[in-house]
């Protein structure tokens, strides 16, 4: 399945080459230009009739995970978070490091050699450790360097008919998607873009896209859901099963209103649930891409992803096939000329 290959690959912010290997791979007999610019994000063409509108879609190949920032006397090794990670769901965890893929195991003092005051509160990144199982410094650094990256050690996997397990979901289920797009034929021209260091603060999109000037543009990605214990049911972020979640306003964009009415009413038509992400917090690469020079009308489609940001998140396939189902609905009408948009942002 590609999302459970694109779940399984190494990606984390600056160092996305394996993912964007394996993407490269999968568009390359269904583009016409592709290339991968200095930042290291991959940039693809497919013509089109000049006279439709040209349509970007972006996609964050990157992930959440570590980095390694000193190799201890023991052997041991230091490190920091890249990006967004949940020091809480550390401990415990098996990591895999740098281009070998070296196993590990984040460590951290024993509770039954902490103080009672200790055991009350999350261990912090600086009581953490990951063990490699090296005696000492000199055997370590035959395995790892500083600077090396960490993801979580995690396989995809299929739990029953409608739901799967995996890591990086945000945003491997929006690269996913975009393949699948870039591997049908509309006949308007569009732009597929693969971004870097999305994680790390929005920093690939704006680069990717600034000599492109397309007419509108989606972000495709996997956002927070929150239909678990001690969160308000519908009144926060989004609904695992209630299909497509759209963006109304984040930390980073407003979208063009006309072109989310658009959307909302491809859905309607085509009678596909869609819900609204109703969480104001964060943002995602729409948040560059929509400022780009003089402007580009902008929206978010994105699927609810349980326990985000950690080392096992969980979808909903007919979350998936919706979204997807979505994007092509849109695509079909807006290669028939049926998109008419007011730039109102």
């Amino acid at each position: 399945m590609l999302l459970g290959k694109l779940s399984e690959a190494v990606g984390i912010s600056g160092a996305e080459d394996e993912v964007r290997d394996l993407i490269k791979e999968e568009v390359a007999d269904y583009v016409d230009e592709v290339k991968t610019d200095a930042l290291g994000n991959l940039i693809t063409y497919k013509e089109g009739n000049p006279s439709l509108p040209t349509l970007l879609v972006a996609a964050h190949m990157d992930e959440i995970g570590l980095m390694i920032t000193n190799i201890e006397k023991n052997g041991l090794l230091s490190f920091k978070p890249v990006g967004a990670v949940d020091k809480r769901i550390l401990v415990s965890k098996q990591v895999v490091i740098g281009d070998d893929k070296v196993p590990g195991v984040i460590g951290a003092k024993a509770i039954h050699l902490q103080k009672p005051a200790e055991r009350r509160k999350p261990l912090r990144i600086k009581q953490l450790y990951i063990d490699i199982g090296a005696k000492d410094e000199q055997a370590a650094k035959k395995l790892v360097q500083i600077g090396d990256t960490a993801t979580f050690s995690t396989k995809f996997s299929q739990l029953n008919d409608k739901t799967v397990k995996g890591k990086a979901f945000d945003d491997r289920v929006g690269c996913s998607l975009l393949i699948k797009l870039l591997k049908q034929n509309y006949n308007f021209p569009v732009y597929g873009i693969f971004s870097v260091q999305e994680e790390v603060g929005l920093r690939g999109a704006g680069p990717a896209v600034y000599d492109l000037e397309p007419d509108l543009a989606l972000v495709l990605e996997g956002t927070t859901a929150s239909d678990v214990p001690e969160s308000k049911e519908h009144a926060y972020s989004t609904t695992v099963g209630e299909g497509p979640a759209l963006t109304i306003m984040d930390a980073t964009i407003i979208p063009n209103r006309s072109l989310l009415q658009e959307i909302i009413t491809v859905a309607e038509k085509e009678e596909i649930d869609y819900q609204f992400r109703k969480s104001t917090a964060a943002g995602t690469d729409a948040g560059r891409v929509h400022l780009s020079k003089e402007g580009i009308p902008t929206a978010v489609i994105s699927v609810p992803v349980r326990y985000i940001h950690s080392p096992a998140s969980m979808l909903n396939l007919d979350d998936y096939q919706t979204t997807h189902d979505l994007v092509d609905k849109f695509s079909v009408k807006l290669a028939q000329g049926g998109i008419s948009l007011e730039r109102d942002n």
